[in-house]
This record gives structure tokens, C-alpha cells and sequence, in this order.
């Protein structure tokens, strides 16, 4: 259990890293969004047959990475349409 949250920041953290711009999210925030690409990543590497939901492999790895990164994208345009609609 620690080392998936361990692994869900360290992807969230990433995620973060490649997406452009600043982002305003907090560590809930990127561990959450991590973890939530971490099994979208494990599923589909296991459904590709390279391992299990939540056995680290290099496929699950880097589906986690580009699932987070598109999470974090996804959050950040919620949140900017919440802050823009609250303005007006």
C-alpha cells in the first residue's frame, strides 16, 4: 500500500513535470491524479498480458505517466472553467 502511494506521487509528480504551464494543483491533488493513472496504467498493461494491475513494469510505467499527464491537462481546464465562471 505505501509504495502505491509512493509510485502515485512519483507519476503524479511527473505528470506534472510534462505538462506545460503552471499547474495549481496541490500534493492531494497530484498524489490522487497519480494514483488514478497508476491503475489506469496497470490495467491496460494488464490487459496486454505484461503483468498485473499492481505489478510495476516498464509498459504500466509509462501508460501511468501519459494517463496522468492527460488527468492532470483535464484538471487544470476544470478547474480554470470553475475560477472563470466564478469571476463572471
Amino acid at each position: 500500500m505505501i509504495g502505491f502511494i509512493v509510485a502515485g506521487l512519483i507519476i503524479g509528480a511527473l505528470a506534472r513535470l510534462f505538462t506545460p504551464g503552471k499547474q495549481k494543483l496541490g500534493l492531494l491533488a497530484t498524489l490522487l491524479l497519480g494514483l488514478a493513472g497508476s491503475v489506469i496504467g496497470g490495467t491496460i498493461a494488464s490487459v496486454l498480458g505484461t503483468g498485473g494491475i499492481f505489478e510495476l513494469n516498464v509498459l504500466g510505467f509509462v501508460v501511468a505517466v501519459i494517463s496522468s499527464v492527460l488527468l492532470v491537462g483535464t484538471a487544470e481546464s476544470l478547474s480554470a472553467r470553475k475560477h472563470q465562471a466564478i469571476k463572471n
